[in-house]
């Protein structure tokens, strides 16, 4: 199975940026869906953003215009470009992948990363 670790995340303060990675151990050409999603303390995972093997995106209300997934397959590399950050953005940030049906929800993905940390000073 592919395996994934995510980097980039830090410490940056609000209205900053970062770009965070999830380099896979394989191809992920024939992945349907790659997401990102977050925990904060004390708060259940969410999906942040995911993206399918076609280029088409899918966002959380709370980061519409804010946050931009991409994957580059030939990199077998998935991506969350994140501007404009906000303090409620601190969370571990998480890539995994799922296979559908019912790639909206969480609990659908696999594989998971082990994670990486962004903290937004206000």
């Amino acid at each position: 199975q592919v395996q994934l670790v995510e980097s980039g995340g830090g410490l940056v303060q609000a209205g900053g940026s970062l770009r965070l990675s999830c380099a896979a151990s394989g191809s992920i050409f024939s992945i349907p869906v790659m997401g990102w999603h977050r925990q904060a303390p004390g708060k259940q995972r969410e999906l942040v953003a995911f993206i399918t093997s076609g280029g088409t995106t899918n966002y959380a209300d709370s980061v519409k215009g804010r946050f931009t997934i991409s994957r580059d397959n030939a990199r077998n590399t998935a991506y969350l470009q994140m501007n404009n950050l906000k303090p409620e953005d601190t969370a571990v940030y998480y890539c995994a992948y799922c296979s559908g049906p019912g790639c909206l929800r969480t609990s659908r993905y696999t594989n998971w990363g082990q994670g990486t940390q962004v903290t937004v000073s206000s």
